[in-house]
Order: C-alpha cells, then sequence, then structure tokens
C-alpha cells in the first residue's frame, strides 16, 4: 500500500486531508522529521500544499515549481498553480458539508480563517497527523545544544531586548505569545542547528508587557554560556498549553501570519483576549544596531574571500578545458567556505546551474542528473553561508567560453537595474515596493522583466529570506527602516537557454541631504567581483561606469588582502577598471 493509499484507508467521515508544506513553527525550512510534504509527494521544492481525497492526490506549487514537480510526484496527481487557482478556490467548490482534516498545528491563525471565510460550507477538522502514523521510520526530532552569541556580536542583551520589547507589547496586550524560532533566537541571542540552512533551535516564547519570558525550549539543550538574564523561566515545551491555557482574561498580542491556528484557537479557548498584531520582535531584528552591522560587515568580507577563490579557481580549469558538472562546482564553492572562519552551514541550497538550467530561478541540481559546465554560455551560481557573525547570500553569473551578443546585452541591462537600485537614495517612510522600478526600469524599456522579487530581507545568523521588509512589484507597507539588510538581485530568463542575475546584500544607511526630510541610501555589505566579460560598455551611462569601477576599487582593497598567490592575481585582474 502506497502512503497515498494509506492516508486515503484512514480517512473515515474526512472527505479530504490537508498537507502543507509547513511544519509546527511555519518555516520555509524544515527539520527531516517534518517535510510531511515530500515524504508523501515526493515533491521536494520549499513551497507548496497537497490535499489526498479519497480519489486522488492534489498538489499546489506556485511558478518556480512547474517543472520540478511534474518529475517528482506520483502518476495522476493533479497538479495545481499556487497563486493563480489557489486551493481556497477550491475549497470553494466544494459540496456543502464537506470535511477536510488537517493538523491545525501547521497552517497558520491567518490562512485558516481566510479559508473559512473563502468556504463557509467546508468544515476544517483538526485531528492527529495523518501523515506521521503513514510514518513508520520518520527521522527523529532535532536534540543537539544550541550555542550562544556574545553581546559582542548582538549590540544587546537578551534582558535590554526584552525591556524594549515590552515596552510595545505594553501598549497593547498584557502578554505577546511569539512563535517564530527566529524571532526567539534574536531576543535570546541564542542559536542552534534544528533547521538545515537556518541556525535556529525550535522554540516559542510568551513575553509579558514587564519584560518577562517563558521559554519553551529543553532547558538540557540551553548552553553553558547563555546569558538570558533575570526574569526568565525556561519551561519544557509540552507545556505550552497549560501556560495558554492560564492566561484567562488576559489580553494577548498574536501575530496571526505567523502563529498556528492550534495555538491561536487555545487562547480562544482558555479565555484571553487575542489581539492581532506583529510580532513584536520583527521590526528590531530587521532594524540591526550598528554591532551586527558591523559583525554583518566582516561576515561578507570573509564571503567575499570564499568566493572570490572560487571564481579564480573556476576561470582556471575552463582555461584548462575541464567542465565539471553543477553538483561538482557547488561542493568546490562551499570547501572554500569552510575554510573561513566562524563558517556554520549554507544559508540556502546552493542554486548551481549551467547554461539552460539557469534559466530556472530556483534550479536546484539535485532533483535531477547535474549537468556539467557548456563550452560556450553562462554559468549562474546563487549562494550563501551562514557563519556566527552573520549570513550572505550573492549570485553571480559568469562568462564560460565565448558569449552571444545578445546575452551581453541583456546581462547589462540586468546590471544597469542593479546600479540603478543600489544607487538609490530616498526618503523616511519609503517602502520596499516604491524602489522596484529602478531594477526593472532597464528591462522594461526593451520589453523584459523578471517573475519573482528585486530583494528580501536578510538576519544575521538568522534567516536568509528574513521578513517583513521586501523589495517586488507587490505592495509592502512596512517602511525601509536604518540596519536592514536587502538583496538587490534583478534577472533576466530565457527557458530553455539560459539565465542571468546578479546579487549583492545592502544594508541601508542615513545619507547626507540638504532638504529637510531624512534621506537614506544603500551601502554595499557584498564584495565580489561582477564579471566584465559580460558587460556592453556601450549601454552604461558614464555614473554608471563609474559605479562599476568604483564598486571593484572597494572589492580589490576590502578583498585583496585575504588572499594571496594566483587568487590575489585573479582579483587584481577582475577589478581592473572597465
Amino acid at each position: 500500500m502506497s502512503v497515498i493509499e494509506h492516508i486515503q484507508s484512514k480517512l473515515g467521515d474526512l472527505d479530504a486531508w490537508l498537507i502543507p508544506h509547513e511544519d509546527a513553527f511555519l518555516g520555509e525550512y524544515l527539520p527531516a522529521a517534518n517535510e510531511r510534504l515530500a515524504f508523501v509527494t515526493g515533491f521536494t521544492g520549499s513551497a507548496g500544499i497537497a490535499l489526498v481525497t479519497k480519489e486522488r492526490l492534489h498538489i499546489w506549487v506556485d511558478g518556480r515549481y512547474t517543472v520540478q514537480v511534474q518529475s517528482q510526484v506520483p502518476a495522476g496527481t493533479q497538479v495545481h498553480h499556487l497563486h493563480e487557482t489557489p486551493i481556497g478556490d477550491f475549497f470553494a467548490e466544494l459540496p456543502q458539508g464537506s470535511r477536510v482534516g488537517f493538523d491545525s498545528f501547521c497552517v497558520s491563525a491567518r490562512q485558516l480563517r481566510l479559508w473559512r471565510e473563502g468556504a463557509p460550507g467546508v468544515a476544517f477538522v483538526h485531528g492527529h497527523n495523518l501523515v506521521d502514523a503513514c510514518w513508520p521510520e520518520r527521522p527523529a526530532l532535532p536534540s543537539a545544544k544550541g550555542f550562544a552569541l556574545s553581546d559582542k556580536l548582538t549590540g544587546k542583551s537578551c534582558q535590554q531586548k526584552r525591556q524594549e520589547l515590552a515596552k510595545t507589547i505594553a501598549k497593547k496586550a498584557d502578554v505577546a505569545l511569539i512563535a517564530q524560532p527566529d524571532s526567539l533566537a534574536w531576543l535570546t541571542n541564542l542559536r542552534g542547528a534544528d533547521i538545515p540552512c537556518m541556525p535556529v533551535m525550535l522554540m516559542r516564547g510568551l513575553l509579558s508587557a514587564s519584560g518577562h519570558l517563558k521559554l519553551f525550549v529543553d532547558i538540557a539543550r540551553l548552553p553553558a554560556d547563555a546569558e538570558l538574564g533575570s526574569d526568565v523561566e525556561v519551561f519544557a515545551p509540552e507545556m505550552l498549553g497549560a501556560e495558554l491555557a492560564a492566561l484567562k482574561g488576559q489580553k494577548v498580542l498574536v501575530d496571526e501570519g505567523l502563529t498556528s491556528a492550534f495555538l491561536v484557537e487555545e487562547l480562544n479557548m482558555a479565555g484571553a483576549t487575542v489581539v492581532l498584531g506583529t510580532d513584536p520582535a520583527l521590526i528590531p531584528k530587521a532594524a540591526k544596531n550598528a554591532v551586527e552591522i558591523d559583525a554583518m560587515r566582516e561576515t561578507h568580507l570573509r564571503d567575499g574571500a570564499a568566493v572570490s577563490q572560487f571564481l579564480c579557481w573556476l576561470d582556471g580549469i575552463v582555461a584548462k578545458g575541464e567542465r565539471p558538472d553543477e553538483a561538482a562546482l557547488a561542493e568546490q564553492l562551499e570547501s572554500y567556505r569552510k575554510a573561513q572562519a566562524d563558517y556554520l552551514e549554507p544559508s540556502f541550497d546552493t542554486i548551481s546551474a549551467a547554461g539552460a538550467n539557469a534559466a530556472l530561478p530556483h534550479y536546484n541540481f539535485r532533483n535531477g542528473t547535474p549537468a556539467k559546465l557548456p563550452k560556450d554560455g553562462l554559468y549562474l551560481v546563487d549562494s550563501g553561508g551562514q557563519y556566527r557573525l552573520g549570513t550572505t547570500d550573492v549570485t553571480r553569473t559568469v562568462a564560460i567560453g565565448e558569449v552571444s551578443a545578445e546575452q551581453k546585452h541583456l546581462y547589462t541591462l540586468v546590471l544597469k537595474g542593479h546600479i540603478g537600485l543600489g544607487r538609490a537614495r530616498f526618503v523616511k517612510g519609503t517602502c520596499g515596493h516604491q524602489l522596484d522600478y529602478l531594477a526593472r526600469a532597464p528591462l522594461w524599456a526593451e520589453g523584459y522583466d523578471y517573475d519573482h522579487g528585486t530583494g528580501h530581507g536578510v538576519g544575521q545568523c538568522l534567516s536568509v529570506h528574513e521578513g517583513p521588509q521586501r523589495i517586488g512589484k507587490a505592495a509592502n507597507n512596512y517602511p525601509i527602516l536604518p540596519g536592514m539588510v536587502f538583496s538587490n538581485e534583478p534577472g533576466f530568463y530565457r527557458v530553455g537557454a539560459f539565465g542571468i542575475r546578479i546579487e549583492n546584500l545592502v544594508t541601508v544607511e542615513k545619507a547626507e541631504a540638504p532638504g529637510d526630510r531624512e534621506v537614506m541610501c544603500f551601502e554595499n555589505l557584498t564584495y565580489i567581483p561582477i564579471d566584465k566579460r559580460l558587460v556592453d560598455k556601450s549601454l552604461l551611462s558614464d555614473t554608471e561606469l563609474g559605479w562599476f569601477n568604483d564598486y571593484h576599487a572597494k572589492v580589490l582593497a576590502k578583498i585583496g588582502p585575504r588572499l594571496e598567490g594566483e587568487s590575489r592575481q585573479w582579483l587584481e585582474a577582475a577589478c581592473a577598471p572597465l
């Protein structure tokens, strides 16, 4: 009996069972024990949702995975587009009285509310997870001890952060339920290894308006040098339910988009008043202090040395006529990062994409047979590292052999957009969607575009996809603040042929301006050569050319002292003025 048939046999009076990609912490990255969607369907992407009905398997994925999903799911699976034909529409078309079973730990309170509003005739029934019941060899949940970051890297102690957040909470509620592990990691200055590519421990917390913190994590997992300060209690994770029940009559601040529906239902059943709002750690975590930014700067210099060594090595083997495959290239890049001090792990699965594979923005060579470098064409590598000091994310597109005039032309348009956003100056209160045009304008002028966001937030030794800040077409109403870190990553993709992306991380700084409004700008954190062999100089304005050459002068000045021998010589040539 297949897993799907096993689930169907357990439906009973249910019409379907829901399997989100998310686990009880609603994260993008999951421990192996919680990869339920992959276990049932075979689909290994980072976003999706499945529904097992009595007749068949349905799965919803976004545009990044429409090709991948077809090769991974069982024959007969009905594939839907996550955004064009969302699962909420499917629920709305179910017969009146349909019963959909689900584990409400794995669905956010906001998502469940929207489904119920859109399909009032459907009963969403919480129950013990049917997937776990069909998974006898399920991996063990993480249990390793975490580690602490000192104030020298975080700038503030746990006690200072708690007192600052308490003032925010007191304006709205008596206590806040903080459900996201990265928010608790930032608040406590604790990190861990529970989730691949994201150094956190899976924990939740209740922070009161007085600054008292109840932390739900196995106390044996806390490092000996953890400095949580006074007024912190540590509870076993299974005690969370009892502590929520004890909040009867109190106002509890909840971010419904980041909190499991189960936990919000528990608060409602306990008689607490649920106050919807923003996770109080979200903005302070995103708007990093000067100490955190300095740590991020050092992180990127180490990472810049590692990636520059890789690019030097890559040019060398291509010159020898060698054409390794995408997996070997990713492994070689990882080896240079591993040699850097305080390196922990990748910040996401490396996108090592040769030729036509680079036309898939979120390509993963692990989902098939890794391709070899082409004799002539482009190689795109999007990668990042987690260091104790910070998190990196960089994309470089590299010329392999001969490249066409059209590829150079399109690469230069992408570069112009990257420079346009990188040079932006904007007044206080500006939001990310208001800057997105700057990165797309050169492409739009010629009728081109790309179908992903231009910039996402990045944490400090935390999530490489950190909210709430974002630069993209969709409205994002969180104002850009000093200390926020963004990616700057316009691109171009020709399906079946090639892909181009140029990505740096930048931080937000205050800028000098003569007017009466506060002005901000972006400062590069990433210092790695951009392949000038792909640049059509005639398309660059004097200002853009000046930016390009000034950037490479800074790369040489900052990264050069960290390299020697052949790598140093390569860097000098790569950074020579265009």
